[in-house]
Protein backbone atom coordinates (compact mmCIF):
# COMPACT_ATOMS: atom_id res chain seq x y z
CA UNK A 1 0.00 0.00 0.00
CA UNK A 2 1.21 3.60 -0.42
CA UNK A 3 -0.30 6.65 -0.27
CA UNK A 4 0.52 10.06 -1.77
CA UNK A 5 0.18 13.78 -1.41
CA UNK A 6 1.02 16.38 -4.17
CA UNK A 7 1.78 19.71 -2.42
CA UNK A 8 2.55 23.13 -4.64
CA UNK A 9 4.52 26.74 -3.38
CA UNK A 10 4.56 30.11 -4.59
CA UNK A 11 7.05 32.26 -3.81
CA UNK A 12 9.53 32.91 -1.14
CA UNK A 13 9.41 30.91 2.33
CA UNK A 14 8.01 34.35 4.28
CA UNK A 15 5.97 35.86 1.91
CA UNK A 16 5.06 33.29 -0.28
CA UNK A 17 2.17 30.43 0.00
CA UNK A 18 1.75 27.20 -1.31
CA UNK A 19 -1.33 24.27 -1.09
CA UNK A 20 -1.38 20.69 -0.06
CA UNK A 21 -3.24 19.76 -4.08
CA UNK A 22 -4.68 17.10 -3.20
CA UNK A 23 -3.93 13.50 -1.48
CA UNK A 24 -4.31 10.15 -3.39
CA UNK A 25 -7.63 8.91 -1.88
CA UNK A 26 -9.04 11.98 -3.12
CA UNK A 27 -10.61 12.76 0.95
CA UNK A 28 -9.17 16.46 0.79
CA UNK A 29 -7.59 18.74 -1.74
CA UNK A 30 -6.65 22.23 -1.81
CA UNK A 31 -5.70 23.04 1.90
CA UNK A 32 -3.56 26.77 1.47
CA UNK A 33 -0.76 26.79 3.84
CA UNK A 34 1.75 29.49 4.81
CA UNK A 35 4.82 30.27 6.36
CA UNK A 36 3.24 32.33 9.24
CA UNK A 37 0.84 29.23 9.73
CA UNK A 38 3.55 27.59 10.79
CA UNK A 39 4.92 30.31 13.09
CA UNK A 40 1.99 32.47 14.12
CA UNK A 41 -1.13 32.32 13.22
CA UNK A 42 -3.02 29.34 10.88
CA UNK A 43 -6.13 32.07 9.85
CA UNK A 44 -7.82 29.00 7.98
CA UNK A 45 -4.65 27.54 6.92
CA UNK A 46 -2.75 24.46 7.90
CA UNK A 47 0.91 23.59 8.50
CA UNK A 48 3.12 20.13 7.81
CA UNK A 49 2.80 20.09 11.56
CA UNK A 50 -0.66 20.18 12.23
CA UNK A 51 -0.73 17.59 9.54
CA UNK A 52 1.41 15.37 11.09
CA UNK A 53 -0.89 16.07 14.27
CA UNK A 54 -3.59 14.81 12.51
CA UNK A 55 -1.63 11.73 11.32
CA UNK A 56 0.04 10.97 14.66
CA UNK A 57 -3.69 11.50 16.72
CA UNK A 58 -5.45 9.20 13.85
CA UNK A 59 -2.82 6.06 13.73
CA UNK A 60 -2.70 6.22 17.69
CA UNK A 61 -6.64 5.71 17.52
CA UNK A 62 -6.35 2.88 15.70
CA UNK A 63 -3.50 1.17 17.15
CA UNK A 64 -4.60 1.70 20.48
CA UNK A 65 -8.15 0.37 19.30
CA UNK A 66 -6.11 -2.90 18.07
CA UNK A 67 -4.31 -3.14 21.48
CA UNK A 68 -7.70 -2.84 23.64
CA UNK A 69 -9.37 -5.45 21.22
CA UNK A 70 -6.31 -8.02 21.38
CA UNK A 71 -6.76 -7.84 25.28
CA UNK A 72 -10.32 -8.57 25.27
CA UNK A 73 -11.26 -5.42 25.68
CA UNK A 74 -12.76 -3.39 22.77
CA UNK A 75 -13.44 0.16 22.99
CA UNK A 76 -16.63 1.86 22.78
CA UNK A 77 -14.73 4.91 21.82
CA UNK A 78 -11.30 6.29 21.80
CA UNK A 79 -10.81 10.81 21.55
CA UNK A 80 -7.57 11.18 20.77
CA UNK A 81 -5.70 14.45 20.41
CA UNK A 82 -2.03 15.40 19.22
CA UNK A 83 0.33 18.68 20.04
CA UNK A 84 2.91 19.18 17.92
CA UNK A 85 5.24 21.60 19.64
CA UNK A 86 7.87 23.28 16.78
CA UNK A 87 10.42 25.70 17.47
CA UNK A 88 13.70 27.35 16.54
CA UNK A 89 16.77 25.80 17.74
CA UNK A 90 20.13 26.52 17.26
CA UNK A 91 20.13 24.28 13.85
CA UNK A 92 16.34 25.52 12.55
CA UNK A 93 13.46 24.97 13.03
CA UNK A 94 12.37 21.55 14.76
CA UNK A 95 9.65 19.65 15.78
CA UNK A 96 10.69 19.15 19.25
CA UNK A 97 8.27 17.46 20.67
CA UNK A 98 4.43 15.88 20.20
CA UNK A 99 1.93 14.90 23.18
CA UNK A 100 -0.71 12.55 22.77
CA UNK A 101 -3.36 12.55 24.72
CA UNK A 102 -6.53 10.05 24.73
CA UNK A 103 -9.66 9.61 27.02
CA UNK A 104 -12.00 6.35 26.38
CA UNK A 105 -15.05 4.47 27.00
CA UNK A 106 -13.69 0.85 27.84
CA UNK A 107 -15.52 -1.69 29.54
CA UNK A 108 -14.22 -3.98 32.01
CA UNK A 109 -10.57 -2.29 31.90
CA UNK A 110 -8.27 -1.11 34.83
CA UNK A 111 -6.27 2.37 34.47
CA UNK A 112 -3.49 0.46 34.45
CA UNK A 113 -3.90 -1.81 31.59
CA UNK A 114 -5.25 0.67 29.92
CA UNK A 115 -2.05 2.87 30.93
CA UNK A 116 0.22 0.17 29.67
CA UNK A 117 -1.65 -0.80 26.34
CA UNK A 118 -1.68 3.19 25.35
CA UNK A 119 1.72 3.63 25.90
CA UNK A 120 2.65 0.02 23.79
CA UNK A 121 0.45 1.50 21.20
CA UNK A 122 2.37 4.98 21.21
CA UNK A 123 5.54 2.75 20.55
CA UNK A 124 4.36 0.85 18.04
CA UNK A 125 2.08 2.70 15.71
CA UNK A 126 3.28 3.44 12.32
CA UNK A 127 3.24 7.31 12.66
CA UNK A 128 5.11 6.87 16.35
CA UNK A 129 7.95 4.49 14.17
CA UNK A 130 8.20 6.71 11.01
CA UNK A 131 9.27 9.71 13.29
CA UNK A 132 12.09 7.51 14.43
CA UNK A 133 14.91 9.51 13.09
CA UNK A 134 16.93 6.20 11.96
CA UNK A 135 13.75 5.88 9.27
CA UNK A 136 14.64 6.33 5.47
CA UNK A 137 13.77 9.16 3.32
CA UNK A 138 14.14 8.82 -0.03
CA UNK A 139 14.22 11.34 -2.77
CA UNK A 140 13.99 11.91 -6.40
CA UNK A 141 14.02 15.31 -8.28
CA UNK A 142 12.73 16.01 -12.31
CA UNK A 143 14.63 18.04 -14.22
CA UNK A 144 15.06 21.53 -13.78
CA UNK A 145 12.48 23.99 -15.70
CA UNK A 146 13.63 27.44 -15.84
CA UNK A 147 10.42 29.17 -17.19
Amino acid sequence: MQSTAQASWQGTLLEGSGLVESVGSGAFTGLPITWNARTASHDGRTSPEELVAAAHASCFAMAFSNKLAGAGHPAVSLAVSATVDFEKLEGGWTIVKITLAVAGSVPGIDQAQFDALAADAKATCPISRALNPTIEVALTTSPLSND
